[in-house]
């Protein structure tokens, strides 16, 4: 069961998203610590052509729209997207958001199919946690006359 603060941190993440007063540039330090994931992590998804960040003197400068896209790119893999599925979506936006409704209508027909499948494993689970009680129950009946003998 989800608990009513996760349930609105949940959502205070989605609202927020694309939102905030978030510097222009960061390090992959930055990213980092904000995301708690590794330097070789980001590494790997701008390797993926994921994120793409500037040069400065060697240094990775990433931009508001890479952290957007590292943001998108963490909460996909949580979902178990795999990288091939969240770089169509990162491409579907465009330039300049032109694709944001095709987007939109690609996240709820995922996060639909997602729910149904969850929601089948979780009939599952159930089910298997009834029958283990009742194995449970019976081994102890059994325990318990084998005992009293």
């Amino acid at each position: 069961m989800v608990t009513a603060s996760r349930k609105d941190a949940a959502k205070a993440r989605v609202e927020a998203h694309g939102q905030g007063d978030a510097p222009d540039f960061f390090s992959i330090s930055d990213l980092a610590d904000e995301f708690d994931v590794t330097h070789r992590a980001i590494r790997f998804y701008e390797a993926k052509g994921l994120l793409s960040p500037k040069r400065l003197n060697g240094a990775r400068i990433y931009s508001r729209r890479d952290r957007a896209r590292l943001h998108i790119i963490i909460r996909a893999k949580s979902f178990g997207y795999t990288l091939e599925e969240t770089k169509r979506y990162l491409e579907l936006y465009g330039r300049h958001g032109e694709g944001r409704i095709k987007q939109l209508e690609l996240s709820a027909a995922r996060s639909a199919e997602m729910i149904q499948e969850l929601e089948a494993k979780k009939r599952q689970i159930d089910e298997q946690i009834e029958e283990l009680r009742l194995i449970n129950k019976v081994c102890r009946q059994k325990i318990a006359k084998k005992k009293d003998r």
